[in-house]
């Protein structure tokens, strides 16, 4: 089994239990959207000591707390699992507790570190030219978008912004958008 040298951060003890099926890993759980101030210093500690992996569920709170920590972290690594990879077999929210083992593998091979100083290659015009924001079937190519680039699924607002955060190339970004409704 692979084992993982940072510390990987999980929203609860299911979550835990699914990663450490997939791989040797340490986690830590935040408990929730509301993540303590105990618990960011933590995460800063283990961060300086070991690196930290995000990975949270593909819904509204786990970007919640993806972005509480990466504001308060800096340089923190972050691992996306597709929203059609943490559905649950019965009924219940999405969530890593529901992913199989593969596809936490294949999430954490394709881990991303924000960098918010790096130089802007995708304009919103490369977005608009896509058909990735205002458009009729923008919201259904974006989902498509994210998951081939594994970046976790983002609004049109927000989609540049993670683009530049996670310097996808412009190379990478049209071969993306090229395999885009061939599926």
């Amino acid at each position: 089994m692979k084992k993982i040298k940072e510390v990987i951060v999980v929203e609860g003890k299911d979550d835990t239990v699914r990663i450490n099926k997939a791989v040797n890993a340490d986690t830590i759980e935040t408990r929730g959207s509301a993540i303590s101030e105990q618990t960011i210093d933590q995460i800063r500690h283990l961060q300086e000591e070991r690196g930290v992996i995000v990975f949270t569920d593909p819904d509204f709170s786990g970007e919640k707390i993806r972005k509480t920590i990466s504001a308060a972290v800096p340089d923190v690594k972050h691992a996306f699992l597709a929203r059609k990879d943490a559905v649950p077999s019965k009924k219940g929210s999405l969530g890593v507790e529901h992913a199989t083992p593969q596809a936490i593998r294949d999430a954490l091979d394709k881990v991303y570190t924000e960098v918010s100083d790096a130089p802007q290659t995708i304009t919103r015009t490369d977005l608009l030219d896509a058909n990735l924001i205002a458009g009729q079937h923008a919201k259904q190519r974006r989902m498509e978008l994210c998951e081939i680039l594994n970046i976790g699924y983002v609004n049109g607002k927000q989609l540049l912004k993670r683009l530049q955060l996670f310097q996808i190339s412009d190379e990478d970004f049209q071969d993306a958008v090229s395999k885009l409704g061939q599926e």
